[in-house]
């Protein structure tokens, strides 16, 4: 089957405005045909939005997840103090890092001037679990339960070393800003499985400063306007703006959106611009979520021993394990791909302090979240995807003692898992160096890592494609490699 061609949402055919060029007439003259014929193949009329359609009339192939829940690390968390067990680093700590093993790669500004590397061994014990036997630190016992669920792949690399082009990449596919990211890719392809909340949406871990964080990360780029992913807030206020004004009622609301559709639908047929599609599609969708945004977001009816499971703090609105608790939430009611920011990762100094705070707010949450879907039987159809930016060096950053040592940034290997939706539980992919720096079997970029998401939901990367001034862009450039290994 191939893969089907891009159909932009034009209602009705136009003569050529004033200022229009003859190309410009003949490339939307084609487009309003597309979706003619794509309206009428759906049984739905040429003036009907295509907002909750996605591209795809067809999956590529059979999907395994029907959604994703993606727990973005922001910041990098270490590898060494949770997935990535070298018991060589604690027995040669306080040595210089060779130079056979650094092999002249780049350092960050903050430890290349450095007069020493010394190699620091995590202070944190490590164990095995599940039947594969997986490694996981003592920082994670929560997840560690999880072992049998889960597939950590160790030999995550990136080729960006800071954080705002590493996140950009991971968000995106590329490091360079304007990209769509890879929730408004979904949303493009796949559409959404609910008329009354957004496809796409984002929640960010409430009081945590440290790197900072952009809508573009979770923003449609040259996509139509409508994939941008929407932010939901902790508070009386979970989507700005949403809310009537004082002293307007919502049949008051109801009649201006009426009338503003009708105003917008006189401009589309004179500008024949994508993007009033768009807009009246938004316009349509805030009405509706006024009603359903307050009730999926109250976790008040939660029973007690769901609140048990994700821990103390899911009583706190904003923190990680309430925006876990409320990502079921979401996906229970059709949203198609929800995305976790949780910041304070970056621990360039006081790491074995800091890391254990990040664990505890973090731990019980996500593993309580994939017990969740599970005993609910949601996980089979959802993919649950952990990890930050990049990894962090084995070397110290700053003064080594033995119960103190920072981590600079290290683009080589970092460590993340998945698991559900089709993922095979139990299992580790690829391998670093005994000395924790380079990868030594079985690489996988961030493009392999977005080809085997993609994947997952029944879409082939290379087919999912927009065409941008005159390129067919696709989320994962020009490469990338499903990693086949960590898929039941």
């Amino acid at each position: 089957m191939s893969a089907p061609s891009r159909i932009a949402p034009v209602g009705q055919l136009a003569l050529p405005a004033p200022g229009s060029n003859r190309r410009e007439f003949l490339q939307r003259f084609g487009l309003g045909l597309g979706s003619l014929a794509l309206a009428d193949m759906l049984g739905r009329g040429p003036g009907v939005s295509a907002a909750e359609r996605g591209v795809l009339t067809e999956l590529h192939h059979p999907a395994k997840a029907k959604r994703v829940i993606y727990l973005f690390q922001s910041g990098g968390p270490s590898q060494l103090e949770t997935f990535d067990y070298k018991p060589l680093l604690v027995e040669q700590n306080g040595q210089q890092l060779p130079d056979s093993v650094r092999q002249g790669q780049r350092l960050t500004g903050m430890t290349g001037s450095q007069a020493s590397l010394p190699m620091a061994g995590s202070i944190f014990k490590f164990a095995q679990h599940g039947a594969g036997g997986t490694w996981y630190s003592e920082l994670l016992p929560y997840t560690a339960g999880m072992a049998d669920e889960m597939a950590v792949i160790r030999s995550l690399h990136t080729d960006a070393i800071n954080h705002d082009p590493a996140i950009t990449f991971l968000q995106t596919g590329s490091q360079i800003s304007g990209r769509p990211s890879i929730g408004a890719w979904v949303h493009y392809g796949l559409g959404s499985d609910n008329d009354n909340l957004p496809a796409f949406v984002v929640l960010i871990t409430k009081g945590k400063a440290d790197q900072p964080l952009y809508s573009r990360l979770w923003g449609s780029g040259w996509l139509p306007s409508r994939h941008q992913g929407v932010q939901f807030r902790s508070g009386k206020e979970p989507v700005l703006y949403l809310d009537n004004p004082p002293g307007v009622e919502a049949g008051q609301r109801r009649r201006m959106l009426d009338s503003l559709k009708q105003l917008h639908e006189t401009a589309r047929e004179d500008l024949q611009d994508p993007e009033l599609e768009a807009r009246i599609a938004q316009y349509e969708m805030a009405y509706r979520m006024q009603m359903s945004v307050p009730e999926a977001v109250d976790l008040s009816g939660e029973p007690q021993h769901v609140l048990d499971l994700y821990g103390p703090d899911v009583a706190k609105p904003g923190t990680f394990a309430a925006n876990c608790l409320l990502a079921r939430r979401l996906a229970e009611r059709g949203v198609k791909f929800i995305q976790l920011y949780h910041q304070g990762w970056d621990q360039h100094g006081n790491l074995p302090n800091a890391i254990l705070t990040q664990c505890r707010e973090t731990d019980q949450p996500a593993a309580a979240l994939l017990r969740d879907l599970k005993q609910r039987g949601m996980l089979d159809e959802t993919l649950v995807v952990w990890g930050g930016e990049f990894g962090r060096t084995n070397y110290s950053q700053g003064k080594l003692t033995a119960t103190d040592y920072g981590r600079d940034h290290h683009p080589r290997c970092f460590s993340m898992w998945l698991a559900g939706g089709g993922v095979r539980g139990g299992v580790t992919h690829g391998a670093t160096c005994e000395w924790g720096y380079n990868v030594v079997e079985n690489p996988v970029s961030v493009h392999d890592l977005h080809a085997t998401m993609l994947h997952l939901l029944g879409i082939d990367h290379e087919r999912l494609t927009y065409r941008y001034q005159g390129r067919r862009f696709r989320l994962t450039d020009v490469e990338g490699e499903v990693v086949r290994p960590v898929i039941a």
